[in-house]
């Protein structure tokens, strides 16, 4: 019986555990985890912390006891010291401090990411939290329940700040958004559609700073304020959103990492280290918009990693399809969603970019009532017309038409494959010149 052991239980983790486990019976799983619980939904808390969720209870879909059941051996709140990748061996201690060693044949990390302390004077201060962990979604909601709490600042502008300006907002505190960059999500949308999100938020109260830099938190022992670089505030929260980077310390000096510190992997997401395999958030994926290499921490990428990996392991080969970061965020009812590279990052990646642009309403104009405007964008190559990515934005739910979009840059379709695409018609839900077809059709380059 081939001996695998999963280091951690989150997405990839899960996923990788369940492949086994339903397919490849004789196979002995072994599943260590450091915290006190798996699968929990990060993308959820600002929905708990904004309170439009009755508990976290709805953001974890299984269980230590769940894998048990399925026949996986688990030990939760378990640290794993050190890999001995020679010999085999993962060397543990768990929470009561016995210390333990386990052999095995296969291993697969799954270890995530963490957050990005920032260099910030007062970065210790009381009252500065950050967004990961089920424990630090609890910490902040329980924080907000403080009538002391009057004004809360959030550090970053990507999608978890984001998210959790509003879910302060919401929460009728005083809330400022501030972001180093010129604009909210420049990860993820052009200047053109993160200025439309970013003129909803402020008529929700939501006071947003970019192109400000923080340069010290204030307060002796609890945060009383903020000194940035265009001015002071006074706060009593601060919530630290400025990114994550790959948690890989286990491999340190023995498994090749990029640049910025995520395992290398290939398309079966084996390491360089032979046996071992890293999937979710620790490791790279293959990006089709890009045809290379890239680090796009995303759940849904987290899961098809770790299916990849553990078909891999049972002995069936597969290989990764590639990933176009899909993504999407919706606040305050304005929906975006995104696929592949913006515009500037097509730019700045080398491409020889274009975009085009269409802005129109989603049904005819006769509907009168719940009939909004949709923006879309396109990117592609000017040399070889392949699709690079798409951006779409509305107050309708939009987001199923990005996962075409997706279909399109993985198969590398081109602006004119999509100009005269069979597109059906129907008034109750589109237009007959709908807004990829105008889209398609006014690409000039």
């Amino acid at each position: 019986m081939s001996k695998v052991i999963i280091i951690g239980s989150n997405h990839a983790g899960i996923a990788a555990t369940n492949t086994i486990l339903g397919t490849y019976k004789d196979h002995e799983v072994t599943v260590i985890e450091r915290n006190s619980y798996i699968s929990y939904l990060g993308c959820g808390t600002a929905l708990w912390v904004g309170g439009q969720l009755p508990g976290p209870d709805q953001l974890f879909y299984s269980s230590g006891d769940a894998l048990a059941e399925a026949g996986a051996k688990i030990h939760m709140e378990t640290e794993v010291k050190n890999v001995d990748f020679d010999k085999k061996v993962v060397k543990a201690v768990a929470k009561d401090g016995t210390e333990f060693e386990q052999a095995y044949d296969k291993l697969i990390l799954a270890t995530g990411s963490r957050p990005i302390p920032p260099s910030i004077p007062g970065i210790d201060l009381n009252n500065v939290h950050y967004v990961k962990t089920f424990h630090d979604g609890g910490d902040i909601h329980e924080a907000l329940k403080s009538d002391d709490v009057k004004s809360v600042a959030v550090i970053g502008a990507g999608y978890i700040g984001v998210e959790m300006a509003e879910a302060i907002q919401l929460r009728g505190k005083k809330t400022y958004m501030f972001e180093a960059a010129s604009t909210i999500l420049p990860g993820y949308y052009d200047d053109a559609f993160t200025a439309e999100m970013q003129k909803h938020m402020a008529e929700k109260g939501v006071d947003i700073r970019v192109d400000e830099k923080i340069e010290q938190i204030k307060g002796d022992s609890t945060v009383t304020g903020l000194v940035t670089s265009k001015g002071t505030y006074d706060v009593d929260m601060v919530i630290v959103c400025v990114g994550f980077t790959a948690n890989t310390q286990l491999g340190e000096g023995v498994i090749e990492t990029t640049p910025k510190g995520a395992y290398k992997v290939n398309l079966k997401q084996e390491t360089n280290v032979p046996d071992v395999y890293a999937v979710g958030d620790c490791a790279v994926v293959y990006s089709n918009a890009l045809q290379d290499t890239a680090y796009i921490a995303l759940a849904t990428n987290a899961v098809r990693s770790g299916i990849v990996a553990a078909h891999n392991v049972g002995g069936t080969p597969l290989e990764s399809a590639g990933v176009q970061g899909s993504n999407g965020i919706s606040i305050y009812g304005y929906n975006m969603v995104s696929t592949g590279l913006t515009f500037k990052g097509a730019k700045a990646a080398g491409f020889d970019a274009a975009h085009t642009d269409f802005e129109d309403l989603q049904k005819p104009a006769f509907f009168t009532e719940g009939n909004h405007n949709v923006k879309i964008r396109i990117v592609y190559d000017k040399t070889s017309r392949r699709i690079l990515g798409a951006q779409l934005a509305s107050f309708e739910d939009i987001s199923m038409g990005i996962h075409m979009f997706s279909l399109a840059v993985a198969k590398q379709a081109t602006i004119e494959d999509l100009q005269l695409l069979d597109i059906f018609f129907l008034p109750h839900f589109n237009q007959p010149y709908n807004y990829i077809t105008m889209a398609a059709l006014s690409a000039t380059e």
